[in-house]
């Protein structure tokens, strides 16, 4: 901005203060209709090059059946030109943690750029493989996202907690709500909670059958537990580790129902008789897992998100819910997931960004000890907030922890521009009519504070374009800060002017 057009727009504004109102409040218009508007997530969107493939088989599908599923699920994965390597894990989970036969994992890494987005490529093998492989359930998370979701134990984005005391009406429920949810546009992988175990076979022994063999129920399950899961009677040595010995039956005459219940048990006084002489075998099937959270019996019904964001999916999932019918009386729900994470971390950012402005204002009366002066400076924060979600809503980029952290960091920006120009006009001869004064120190501090404003865009410009392997993890926070630095020269140069001439009254 040349210095003669800006002490001709300076000398307008005295004279008419108002006139600052036709920039000020367009700005916070728009920045309210952009912030209405602009998505909200939880951390910011990128390509990380490789994803995790959850999978789950039938209850009680053998180790054989999975693992001919998942042959064809890595066909799947060798066709596609974007997979560079891959492994797969059954009955282990990527955490370590050990699951069922029908359960697991692949890890998959992508090849390097050029190549397909990896949302596409994750949408791309969802759909073929729902369609060439039945039987088999999965659900696909970047790398970061599924690593936050096993350290908090939330590893979905949606995740509606149905709480009752009545765990049929909660397994009825359950695939209710995920169809409801289900129609909701860019919400995937759902799951409806009911996670059904494997066949069991109850063994239920006769205490008075039981007495008459000479023989008490605690030593029917010792042996039982010895027969079927083995004992560990010695251990021997491999290297510095003792690894145990375990002795049981051999597997042909405890593979099914019909060959334990004709186990043979060794009574006290050496006579042997069959387990079915004193015990009852009952086969099992379906049990549903029993899960609890604040001691009251609960059903998870989760599901993830693909092409949009938090906020405008669980807004509609709040919708869905609120649905008449739907969630029967007796029964109440909570928003856990990613989701309730997302909102612990906004509401303390949103307490660092208070803690901030308060910190400032409080500085700005300990410099000048003026409170109308320490007030105008810091009205120029509000304009600036709102050209941050202008930028956001024009970039499509979300609200996360990344641009909240822009946001703050804005506030010491705009600030510390503000005390450049109040320090020049208090440096200025005292014999100097004040508006003039207000003029000279804008005229005189207009060139450094644009130099270091277009240096500063120019230096983030490479991070907000998302130039650069992992730009895309800081690449809310550039555009945020950039947001805020478009309008910082208007802001410190004309309408803080404008404000100090009038709440200090100057003439």
């Amino acid at each position: 901005m040349d210095t003669l057009v800006y002490k001709a727009i300076m000398r307008r504004m005295m004279i008419r203060p108002w006139l600052a109102l036709a920039f000020v409040v367009p700005l916070i218009a728009l920045g309210w209709f952009s912030y209405k508007h602009v998505g909200s997530g939880f951390m910011p969107v990128m390509d990380e090059g490789g994803f995790v493939l959850d999978y789950r088989t039938p209850p009680g599908t053998s180790l054989t059946e999975t693992d001919r599923l998942l042959r064809q699920v890595e066909a799947i994965l060798q066709s596609t030109s974007e997979v560079d390597t891959y492994s797969r894990r059954t009955g282990l989970s990527l955490s370590g943690g050990l699951t069922e036969a029908n359960e697991g994992d692949f890890f998959i890494r992508l090849k390097p750029f050029p190549r397909r987005d990896i949302n596409v490529v994750m949408d791309d093998l969802r759909t073929r493989v729902e369609q060439s492989v039945p039987g088999i359930i999965i659900e696909m998370a970047q790398l970061m996202e599924d690593l936050i979701g096993d350290l908090t134990a939330v590893p979905q984005p949606i995740e509606i907690k149905l709480y009752s005391d009545d765990g049929a009406l909660l397994v009825r429920l359950g695939p209710q709500v995920a169809g409801a949810i289900r129609k909701i546009p860019g919400v995937v992988d759902i799951r409806d909670g009911v996670v059904l175990a494997g066949d069991a076979l109850n063994i239920s022994v006769d205490r008075v059958r039981a007495s008459l063999e000479g023989v008490d129920p605690e030593s029917i399950t010792q042996m039982l537990s010895d027969y079927l899961s083995g004992a560990v009677t010695t251990h021997v040595q491999r290297g510095p580790k003792m690894i145990g010995v375990r002795v049981w039956i051999p597997c042909n005459v405890r593979a099914t129902g019909r060959e334990i219940s004709n186990l043979q048990l060794r009574a006290p006084d050496g006579h042997l008789f069959p387990l079915k002489r004193i015990a009852t075998l009952t086969v099992v099937t379906g049990q549903p897992q029993i899960m609890r959270d604040d001691l009251k019996q609960m059903i998870a019904v989760t599901g993830r998100i693909s092409n949009r964001d938090i906020g405008s999916v669980i807004k509609d999932v709040k919708g869905v819910l609120s649905l008449p019918g739907l969630i029967p009386k007796g029964v109440y729900y909570n928003l856990g997931g990613l989701y309730a994470q997302q909102q612990i971390a906004f509401a303390g950012l949103i307490a660092v960004f208070v803690a901030a402005v308060v910190l400032v204002f409080l500085l700005l009366l300990f410099l000048y000890e003026r409170f109308r002066v320490a007030l105008a400076m810091l009205a120029t924060i509000l304009p600036a907030l709102s050209a941050v979600f202008i930028g956001l809503w024009l970039t499509g980029t979300e609200i996360n922890i990344s641009s909240m952290m822009g946001m703050t960091m804005i506030v010491g920006i705009i600030t510390e521009v503000a005390i450049i120009y109040f320090s020049e006009y208090q440096s200025l001869p005292g014999g100097l009519d004040r508006k003039a004064a207000l003029i000279m120190a804008g005229k005189n501090r207009i060139r450094p504070i644009a130099m270091t404003t277009f240096a500063t865009i120019l230096a983030l410009l490479p991070l907000a374009l998302g130039v650069g392997q992992g730009s895309s993890m800081q690449q809310p926070l550039a555009i945020a800060i950039i947001s805020g630095l478009v309008v910082q020269l208007p802001l410190v140069l004309i309408v803080m002017p404008v404000l100090l001439r009038v709440l200090l009254g100057w003439i």
